[in-house]
């Protein structure tokens, strides 16, 4: 009987280690950390993109450290996250590369000629069909953006300026969604 016991509360205290290692953002389970090659990342918060007042995707930040400042983590050459959780099946492969147009214009406006082999390959990433359940990570280190889908890589895209260009979409002063950024900065 001693033994269940200590058997029960071994458990109990590993059950309660694993759940308290994940944060619930709408619902959706983030991982309190994230490994980007040897670093490692701290969630630093999280919201729902919503489109005409549906959920379309959760998403997280992971920084080296927290933050707030929206400007010097986009500035930031250090590794950092963007994961993105579909919750919705309105979400279309044709629907994400639109949206990611939309936020190319409003992150980088006139500028995304600069950036076209880029935007090209970003979009490459998203064009296999996108279900319910899909996780997207933007993951940046060692001045490159690697884009993974349900942790297969589908895109390498070097270099710091389109880093800053594509976390703009999510944390620019034009940002895909208000609530989402402000989700993200932790507030």
């Amino acid at each position: 009987m001693k033994d269940i016991c200590y058997t029960t509360a071994f458990f109990t205290f590993f059950l309660s280690i694993t759940v308290s290692a994940q944060t619930l953002i709408n619902n959706i389970s983030f991982p309190n950390t994230y490994k980007a090659g040897t670093e490692q990342l701290v969630l630093n918060g999280g919201g729902t993109r919503q489109k005409y007042w549906m959920d379309m995707y959760v998403g997280a930040l992971y920084l080296p450290a927290k933050s707030k400042d929206e400007a010097s983590i986009i500035a930031a050459n250090n590794p950092m996250v963007i994961r993105m959780c579909i919750v919705s099946g309105l979400i279309s492969s044709a629907k994400m590369i639109k949206a990611v147009d939309e936020g190319f214009e409003k992150s980088v406006g006139n500028d995304q000629s600069k950036f076209k082999w880029e935007i090209d390959q970003f979009k490459k990433a998203f064009s296999d069909p996108i279900k319910v359940g899909d996780v997207f990570d933007a993951v940046y280190e060692n001045e490159k953006l690697s884009i993974y889908k349900n942790n297969v890589l589908k895109a390498e895209i070097p270099g710091l300026s389109f880093k800053k260009a594509v976390f703009g979409i999510w944390l620019g002063a034009n940002p895909a969604d208000e609530n989402l950024k402000r989700g993200m900065l932790g507030h």
